[in-house]
């Protein structure tokens, strides 16, 4: 057994660290930290001049430009019936990395703010520019069978495609790149800086990495270059073609899975349900490592109903091995009339899950609670204990568990 028991002099010195990492701190890193505020309130910003003069051109894109435009795109067959040209007054851009798929007047920005019709072209105002890095627990995105117990380097910019209205992390999801003064770090910088934090993983989280994919890309691929490992903490959002790039420079996504119900993903996160299935079931497919996020939020997704469906469509299309956490709402943003997720209603998403037949099922923003452990699906063993962000204990071996030698689905080395 590899025991990992903390003294309480290392345990308390270890919580001051993350406390300084929840507070945002940026631990190792030559970057401001996140202002954890309100945006616009005694912040610098920065003009859109200046983002402008920096923004590269952005990938996943068509224009209505004569010549490049693909008229079915944003047409009806029926409006093309005529056969009559149609000349547009001015050039629009049809963005298509996410399934938003906004259409652009010359000027206008994305529903994610992070990207802007200039002159014809669709530009990312946030490519190069991370408004904060911080060192986390691989535990904390949550990653709980993908390398435990190592750090990563974890960053992000502005902006987000949804509209969550529980969002935990507002300030930055739903901030525009100008609300935020950042220096330009290159990919190499950050890769640097992962390294020089001896990070064996690099995390692109807190907001919604899809917004600087061409970013994520240039720094996953560099990354990897270095030995490092990178991972998305994602809404899964994003249309298929980005998402392929990215699981060929990713070695792990975590997306959340944020109710089983248009309806719930319409009316509180702005969003579509089915895009976020069908990027579970390519990140599936692609042979990346998978875990599912469920933020169960009182009286909006917590039906017994919307529960059974949700753990019975992962196991009927990803299959049992993929880890589902069931995490603990608290009061934030638009939902601070709602009284945090009673740990009974995550015991009893987590016993649905495995009476479905999930094997790695946890109750997660419950520190200390029994379903934070990782449990052997064949004697039933705690082969990964955990206290909050660190490991009490790992009794893994090569992938499997050292009681039974039942193989233990995850990335271990």
């Amino acid at each position: 057994m590899k025991r990992m028991d903390l003294s309480r002099r290392e345990m308390l010195t270890a919580m001051i660290g993350v406390g300084a990492t929840l507070a945002g701190t940026a631990l190792g890193s030559h970057l401001a930290p996140l202002p954890w505020s309100l945006v616009g309130e005694a912040q610098a910003s920065t003009s859109l001049d200046d983002l402008l003069a920096a923004a590269p051109v952005a990938r996943y894109w068509m224009s209505s430009a004569p010549g490049q435009g693909r008229c079915l795109e944003c047409h009806g067959a029926e409006d093309l019936a005529s056969g009559l040209g149609h000349e547009h007054d001015q050039c629009y851009v049809k963005c298509l990395l996410c399934d938003q798929e906004c259409v652009l007047a010359e000027g206008e920005r994305g529903r994610c703010r992070a990207r802007v019709n200039h002159q014809g072209r669709l530009r990312s105002l946030v490519y190069g520019r991370p408004i904060t890095t911080h060192v986390d627990p691989i535990e904390k995105k949550p990653f709980y069978h993908f390398l435990p117990g190592s750090m990563a380097f974890s960053l992000a910019t502005s902006g987000c495609p949804l509209r969550c209205k529980f969002c935990q992390n507002w300030q930055i999801s739903q901030a525009s790149p100008d609300d935020y003064v950042a220096a330009k770090q290159e990919p190499s910088q950050v890769v640097q800086a992962a390294v020089g934090r001896k990070a064996p993983v690099v995390a692109f989280t807190y907001n919604e990495p899809t917004v600087f994919t061409e970013y994520l890309l240039d720094i996953a691929t560099l990354a990897r270059q270095q030995g490092l490992r990178s991972v998305l903490i994602s809404c899964g959002l994003m249309n298929e073609a980005p998402l392929a790039d990215m699981c060929g420079v990713l070695d792990a996504i975590k997306i959340d899975l944020k109710g089983y119900s248009e309806d719930f993903y319409r009316d509180v996160c702005n969003a579509r349900l089915a895009p976020i299935l069908r990027s579970i079931v390519q990140v599936a497919r692609s042979g990346v490592h998978l875990e599912l996020v469920n933020l169960v939020v009182p009286t909006l997704n917590d039906s017994q109903k919307m529960l059974s469906e949700l753990v019975r469509w992962v196991v009927g299309e990803v299959g049992p091995d993929v880890p589902v956490h069931f995490t603990r709402f608290h009061p934030d943003y638009q939902l601070t009339n709602l009284a945090p997720t009673p740990i009974s209603t995550l015991e009893k998403a987590r016993e649905l899950a495995m009476d479905a037949g999930i094997h790695y099922a946890y109750v997660g923003n419950v520190p200390g609670h029994p379903g934070d452990n990782t449990y052997c699906p064949a004697c039933g063993k705690a082969v990964v204990q955990r206290q909050g962000y660190f490991l009490r204990s790992m009794d893994i071996e090569n992938g499997h568990c050292t009681y039974c030698q039942e193989p233990i689905a995850g990335v271990w080395s």
